[in-house]
């Protein structure tokens, strides 16, 4: 009788051992996308010219990859003043390198340097350092969202597109930017401190358009780099305080494939 009673009381032991550990693995089983609450923009300051930069560029070109379909967001801007050590990167522009010097100023750091990457406009680190991106990644993505923004693409030729859009929880000294951006691209170069090897680029900006929010909601004209093809390039708006430099909300859009279609995307993050 005793060894009844001991065989059913471990049984017992065991039934119960077990339903603990299947509750302590189902605890940590998270749905696809659960834990996406915020967004992340993700701002390369990067150069042909810099032979410090291919790796930083790959390092974005990973977690683009990564990270299809999350609101991961990132934007690679190409600054100009490498261009006087050899090579004229085709993708620079003076407006890409005063951004770059904008964040120095919200940042309060004595000097630029490539590569950077800027996250949500509040910190900053060296381009290549993977493990430091990756940790800022999942620390946005925990974060919600403080604003909203949406975005609807229509009436796209090759030189303009209407852009319209509505933002939710901006505060008065926030702007809308307009990132016009080519997907990949790779470049040949010839000299300068790259020179003889082929470089990939992902998410280059071509442009970057400041619009002051008109109330809560509003169309704007897009004007398009020459080479623009719909498949090939997107829009990222996000929202910027002009005082601080946080980015709280972002969002991104296809261009339509035929003139006269539209996209819509809806993003709290």
């Amino acid at each position: 009788m005793r060894a009844i009673k001991i065989s059913i009381l471990a049984a017992f032991l065991l039934i119960t051992a077990l339903g603990t550990t299947a509750f302590i693995k189902a605890k940590h089983v998270a749905k696809p996308g659960a834990d996406d609450k915020g967004f992340i923009i993700i701002e390369l300051f990067t150069s042909e010219g810099c032979s410090s930069c291919p790796p930083a560029d790959d390092l974005v070109a990973k977690i683009e990859k990564e990270n299809t379909g999350k609101p991961v967001y990132i934007l690679a801007y190409h600054v100009d003043y490498w261009n006087r050590l050899g090579w004229k990167d085709q993708f620079s522009s003076a407006d890409f390198s005063k951004r770059q010097n904008d964040y120095a100023n919200y940042l309060h750091l004595q000097s630029v340097y490539t590569p950077q990457i800027v996250v949500n406009g509040k910190t900053e680190f060296v381009g290549s350092e993977e493990g430091t991106l990756r940790n800022a990644i999942k620390a946005n993505l925990q974060k919600s969202a403080s604003a909203q923004i949406t975005l609807n693409v229509s009436n796209a030729d090759q030189k303009h597109a209407d852009l319209k859009y509505t933002a939710e929880g901006a505060d008065k000294n926030t702007v809308l930017l307009i990132a016009v951006l080519q997907k990949n691209a790779q470049t040949k170069v010839l000299s300068g401190e790259n020179g003889g090897h082929t470089l990939s680029h992902v998410q280059i900006v071509r442009k970057l358009q400041e619009v002051k929010l008109n109330g809560n909601s509003g169309t704007v004209k897009v004007s398009l780099p020459t080479g623009f093809d719909s498949k090939s390039w997107e829009i990222i708006g996000f929202l910027q305080n002009t005082s601080t430099g946080i980015i709280p909300a972002a969002a991104r859009v296809s261009f339509p494939t035929e003139v006269s279609t539209s996209a819509m995307v809806k993003s709290s993050k």
